[in-house]
């Protein structure tokens, strides 16, 4: 089924709701989208005649099978192509989601499956998100964010929870990527701040809502956050 690129949006941006809210409202994706609430509603009557989503009255709706398919392969194409832009072309990991947003409306699956082999199968993108298989599987991994790790433990940083522009470049600015070892040597209680020692570099101080994006293999059982 041909589906034009803002259908892709819509339900690239109903997909990412769905796994945090279960059933979308109108209004949650129209903010989603920074668009009117009437334009979503028109999107969402085409996607339902194409059988993409399941409408449920007075609630909301949510996609169904067909249309998590859909979604889940421009989501693989959008972090396939974040992956080769950062990997194979040396762009900053904070110049690329914009480009990607692009490039995940190509709709040849050949060429989506020759860049996945071509880029040796990654499991995840530059920011550390899951890139889905060719049948639509995840690879996934228990995470936690800086700020509930014990002092003095080090770890590796594996996901940024929050990647706008500004928070990419903060990380950058204190050399935090991808792969990073580095461990939390002080929290201060007045702004939950944290005093942050990556390997090979002098201590540096982050804020709290910098440490609570900054996520970590967790290699010990915790509670799970749903």
């Amino acid at each position: 089924m041909k589906v034009s690129a803002s259908k892709e949006n819509h339900l690239k941006a109903i997909f990412h709701l769905q796994q945090e809210q279960g059933i979308v409202t109108t209004n949650a994706l129209a903010a989603a989208l920074k668009t009117r609430p009437a334009s979503v509603t028109d999107m969402l009557k085409k996607l339902k005649d194409q059988k993409l989503l399941i409408y449920e009255r007075y609630k909301g709706f949510k996609l169904n099978a067909e249309g998590k398919k859909a979604a889940i392969q421009v989501i693989r194409k959008h972090r396939l192509w974040e992956f080769f832009l950062v990997r194979k072309l040396q762009f900053g990991w904070e110049e690329v989601h914009e480009i990607a947003e692009e490039l995940e409306h190509i709709s040849s699956r050949k060429l989506v499956d020759r860049l996945d082999s071509f880029l040796g199968f990654p499991d995840t993108d530059p920011h550390g998100d899951p890139i889905p298989d060719g049948q639509g599987r995840f690879h996934t991994q228990r995470q936690k964010c800086l700020c509930e790790l014990p002092l003095n433990k080090e770890v590796q940083v594996s996901g940024i929870a929050s990647q706008t522009t500004e928070m990419l470049e903060v990380l950058q600015y204190n050399h935090i990527q991808l792969g990073t070892r580095l461990e939390v040597r002080k929290k201060f209680p007045f702004d939950d701040s944290l005093e942050v020692k990556v390997r090979n570099r002098p201590p540096v101080t982050i804020s709290a809502q910098v440490a609570k994006n900054v996520l970590v293999k967790d290699d010990e059982p915790f509670a799970e956050k749903r």
